[in-house]
C-alpha cells in the first residue's frame, strides 16, 4: 500500500539525498530548483509507491547520463536547412501563456508526417524542445506570473488525421515513450480539436485502456473548442485553428508565419539558444558538425505498447471496413 503524500515525499526525497555524480548533476537540471515538485510528479505517475517511483526516476537520470541530455540544447540541429525541414513536418509551437501562467503548445497531430529526416533528428528535436521548456520557458513563466509554474497545457490539432497515419504510429510512440518515462506528468491538460471519425473511432476503444489519471487529463473539444478554450485562456493564446470554426492548421497566427514555421518568434529563440549553448559548451560538445544526434528511446510500457497495438488493430479495421470515406467527416464527440 502506498504511503500517504507526505511520507512518500519523504521518503523518497531521503533516498534521493544519497545521489552521486553524474547523477547528482542530471538530477539538477531535472528539478530545476523545485525538488519537491519534481518528487512529486514521478510519484504521481506510479500511483504514490515510493520504490516505483524511485526506479522510475533512477532510470531517467540514467539514461540522461547515458545520452548525455544535459549537453543536448548545445547541439543544435545543422545545417539549419534540417531543422526547417523538421518543423514543417513535426507540427509545434508555443501560442501563448493560459490565464494561469501554463505555457500553451500547439501540436498539428494530424499533419504531422515524420517523413522528411530520419529518426534520429526528430527524436532529438522533441528531446531539445522539453529540455527548453523545463530549463527556459517553464522558469520564465514562473518568475513573469510570480508563482511556481510545472506544467503546461497542450492543444491537440487532429486536422487531416486519416487511415494512413499507421505509418506514423511507431514515431508517435517513441514521443510519447520518451515523455512518460522521463518527463511525467509535465502536462496539465490535453485539448483535443478538429477531431475527424478516425480519431473517433480510435478514441473509443482506446480510453478503456487508459489509467483513470490520465483520462481526467484529456478532454476532446467539439469542432475547434474556442469557447472551451477562451475558459483557460485568452483569445492570443489560441492556436491559430481554434481562433474560428474549421480554420484548420494551415492558417497563421502571428504577422503571417504559423506556430509551427521555423520563422516564428519561438522557434528562432529556441534556436538561437541551441546555438549559443553550442558556443559556451564547446569544450564538452566540440565543433559544430552536421548530422543527428542518437539517443536511445526507452521501450515502451505495458500500456502504452497495448495501447499503439490497439490504435493500429482499429485503423486496419477502419481501412478494411471501408472507413476511409468517413475519415474527413468531423463529429461531435463527447468529452471523457
Amino acid at each position: 500500500m502506498a504511503a500517504t503524500s507526505e511520507e512518500a515525499i519523504k521518503q523518497f526525497s531521503a533516498l534521493m539525498e544519497q545521489l552521486e555524480e553524474p547523477l547528482k548533476s542530471t538530477f539538477q537540471n531535472v528539478h530545476q530548483g523545485n525538488l519537491r515538485g519534481t518528487l512529486m510528479r514521478f510519484l504521481k505517475a506510479r500511483e504514490w509507491s515510493v520504490p516505483k517511483a524511485y526506479k522510475m526516476l533512477m532510470d531517467c537520470l540514467n539514461w540522461r547520463v547515458q545520452n548525455e541530455i544535459d549537453i543536448v540544447l548545445a547541439k543544435p540541429i545543422l545545417p539549419s536547412d534540417i531543422y526547417r525541414v523538421i518543423r514543417d513536418t513535426l507540427l509545434v509551437g508555443l501560442t501563448g501563456y493560459s490565464k494561469q501562467g501554463q505555457p500553451v503548445y500547439a501540436f498539428g497531430v494530424g499533419l504531422s508526417t515524420f517523413d522528411k529526416a530520419s529518426v534520429n533528428y526528430y527524436v532529438q528535436s522533441h528531446i531539445q524542445m522539453n529540455e527548453y521548456r523545463d530549463r527556459v520557458v517553464l522558469p520564465a513563466a514562473s518568475k513573469k506570473f510570480g508563482r511556481q509554474i510545472n506544467t503546461c497545457l497542450k492543444v491537440m490539432d487532429m486536422t487531416g488525421l486519416k487511415l494512413s497515419a499507421l505509418s506514423q504510429i511507431k514515431m508517435l510512440t517513441m514521443i510519447t515513450t520518451v515523455d512518460d518515462l522521463n518527463y511525467p506528468e509535465k502536462t496539465e491538460t490535453y485539448y483535443i480539436v478538429n477531431a475527424p471519425y478516425v480519431f473517433s473511432a480510435c478514441w473509443k476503444v482506446v480510453k478503456p485502456l487508459l489509467q483513470e489519471r490520465t483520462k481526467k487529463k484529456i478532454q476532446v473539444l467539439y469542432g475547434s473548442g474556442r469557447d472551451e478554450l477562451l475558459k483557460v485562456m485568452d483569445y492570443e493564446s489560441l492556436p491559430h485553428f481554434c481562433k474560428r470554426e474549421g480554420s484548420g492548421s494551415s492558417s497563421d497566427s502571428l504577422d503571417g508565419v504559423d506556430c509551427y514555421s521555423y520563422d516564428h518568434p519561438f522557434h528562432q529563440q529556441l534556436y538561437n539558444y541551441m546555438k549559443q549553448q553550442q558556443s559556451l559548451n564547446q569544450d564538452s560538445v566540440g565543433p559544430r558538425k552536421q548530422g543527428s544526434v542518437h539517443v536511445d528511446v526507452p521501450s515502451p510500457g505495458l500500456e502504452e505498447a497495448k495501447i499503439a497495438e490497439t490504435i493500429k488493430a482499429e485503423l486496419q479495421n477502419l481501412r478494411g471496413s471501408g472507413g476511409l470515406a468517413h475519415s474527413f467527416s468531423s463529429i461531435q464527440i463527447e468529452g471523457p
